[in-house]
């Protein structure tokens, strides 16, 4: 089972349970916004995404672990900033069976989020 996973905000995941998909694509957009894709991360992105968008965050955060599996929508890996790193990107909703566990997601004691290994995911 292949793992990726995105940062969501608790209260945008919660309203996407009660309404059977989940279709924000990354913090303030949607794909009801015109945004494409949902913005995904292999663990070893997580901490560098975090720490470079959601730095003035105070919501509660928390990481869907999605199944790549399970995925009804096209998933793609791109380097769409040509920097050289590829993210997995989810091409339309998040079917809701695809995310096999949501775990929260808090900052370290030094203020920053914390990096995710793939061995806490097993």
């Amino acid at each position: 089972m292949a793992l990726i996973l995105h940062l969501a905000f608790v209260d945008q995941w919660e309203a996407a349970r009660r309404a059977g998909s989940y279709r924000w694509s990354t913090r303030g957009k949607s794909l009801d916004d015109g945004a494409t894709f949902i913005h995904c991360s292999r663990p070893e992105q997580v901490a560098l995404v975090a720490n470079s968008f959601y730095t003035d965050v105070t919501e509660p955060l928390c990481l869907l672990v999605i199944d790549t599996g399970c995925l009804v929508s096209a998933l793609c890996d791109e380097d769409l900033d040509a920097v050289g790193i590829t993210f997995p990107h989810i091409y339309g909703p998040l079917n809701l069976d695809a995310v096999v566990d949501v775990r929260p997601y808090e900052r370290a004691a030094d203020g920053r989020w914390p990096e995710v290994s793939a061995q806490a995911l097993s």
